[in-house]
């Protein structure tokens, strides 16, 4: 045999050993992925509080969850959870580094929250959903301002005469931004009720931001230190004028349509024979108590839809008028939630002329559920229609007359009471 043909078949059995340590090479390095992820899965299931935590069944952890990565497609790229998942499986199978639980938890669900298109979408701590459980935001003893919401934050819409708040300069309009120094968080109406429920004659310190137009961002902040107080004003305050009654509602709280019934019946003991219904600055609150106020006005039926994902329910009159008499309905820029569900009805039954200004457009339902490890979460779960299905969120109730302040000389008040009194004289 020629040394060339020796040299050929030297050749070619080194390309064969060469391929087969490549092949086994593949499978090795294959067998090594697979081990990886078996083990990944393993040391996963002393991290469940997380994947729970995050949304995650409890099912869906060590070597299942792990199995469950290698899936593509629609159910692997449009689920969160997964993609969260998977993060935390390199970590845990390859980072040398460790993260703390509570602190992941909120950057995670917090940056979440800021994703979605859901302005009052807000995760709590368990900490911080500890201090906002049993808290009624009508009740506590506060600094001498009424507080309603924008956009999730809490800002003024009245300051109450003498009150330590007028004194250190508050206006209406101005925003919360910290509380006793605390500016983690944009601060909602019923954490800073929270904040302020606090024993009388205690101080606390807010700072404030006042915006150049209402709810745009940026603005001077100033900080003012303020005492906490038990004097409260009432939430139904009345008059006569001429042949006038005049009921303005703060805020619709739990027995404010009582209240309204009173004062309804003692206005005409009186003499009223028309009346101005006064819901300006209003920041809402109880729906049913909302109904209870429209029906002692109307019989009209439905007074408000309620949207959910899985159902419209309507809530209608009670049927127990106390007054036909021609109504009038102030409402303005903060007239807000359930005080604009009132207007909405009252307006397009055509029972009351509505004066003043168009409303907020908050139409929708805040739910906060507690979730499984200690904290909770803030979401809207419905929206308000109208009884027609008129839409409410984002646009408000557009007033029959537009009428609007100009410095201190409050016109809104005096065309309702003039159109109070000309509607008696018709």
């Amino acid at each position: 045999m020629s040394q060339e043909r020796i040299e050929n078949r030297v050749v070619a059995r080194m390309r064969k050993e060469r391929a087969r340590n490549v092949r086994l090479a593949k499978m090795f390095a294959c067998i090594v992925a697979s081990t990886l992820i078996f083990v990944a899965g393993f040391s996963l299931r002393g991290n469940t509080e997380l994947l729970v935590s995050l949304g995650f069944p409890p099912s869906m952890t060590g070597a299942e969850h792990a199995t469950s990565l290698s899936k593509k497609g629609g159910e692997y790229l449009g689920n969160l959870s997964v993609r969260v998942s998977e993060v935390e499986t390199v970590l845990a199978a390859e980072s040398l580094d460790s993260f703390d639980l509570d602190a992941a938890t909120t950057a995670s669900l917090d940056a979440f929250a800021a994703s979605t298109r859901d302005r009052y979408l807000r995760y709590y701590s368990p900490e911080r959903f500890q201090s906002l459980s049993g808290l009624d935001a009508s009740n506590y003893s506060g600094v001498g301002v009424l507080f309603s919401e924008h956009n999730g934050r809490a800002y003024v819409v009245d300051v109450f005469e003498g009150s330590s708040a007028q004194l250190e300069g508050v206006v209406e309009g101005d925003f919360v931004v910290a509380i006793d120094g605390d500016r983690s968080q944009a601060w909602s109406r019923a954490e800073v009720t929270a904040a302020l429920n606090k024993d009388v004659g205690s101080s606390v310190v807010i700072t404030w931001r006042r915006p150049e137009s209402f709810g745009a961002e940026g603005g001077e902040e100033y900080t003012t230190t303020l005492t906490c107080s038990d004097k409260a004003e009432p939430n139904i305050s009345t008059s006569l004028e001429d042949k006038v009654g005049y009921i303005k509602v703060s805020q619709i709280t739990a027995n404010s349509a009582a209240l309204v019934q009173r004062a309804l019946t003692e206005l005409q003991s009186d003499g009223a024979r028309s009346f101005v219904l006064d819901l300006r600055n209003n920041p809402g609150g109880y729906l049913n108590q909302a109904v209870d106020l429209v029906s002692l006005f109307s019989d009209v039926g439905a007074v408000v839809q309620v949207q959910t994902n899985s159902a419209v329910i309507s809530k209608s009159t009670s049927g127990s008028v106390v007054t036909s008499a021609p109504l009038v309905v102030l409402v303005n820029k903060n007239t807000s939630s359930a005080a604009e569900v009132a207007a909405m009805a009252l307006q397009e039954s055509g029972r009351a002329t509505v004066v003043g200004e168009t409303t907020m457009g908050k139409g929708s339902v805040q739910i906060t559920r507690e979730l499984s490890f200690g904290g909770a979460l803030r979401y809207t779960a419905a929206y308000y229609l109208s009884p027609r299905g008129t839409k409410l969120d984002g646009l408000g109730v557009s007033p029959n007359v537009t009428v609007v302040n100009d410095g201190s000389d409050d016109r809104q008040f005096s065309f309702a009471i003039d159109s109070a009194n000309t509607s008696v004289s018709d």
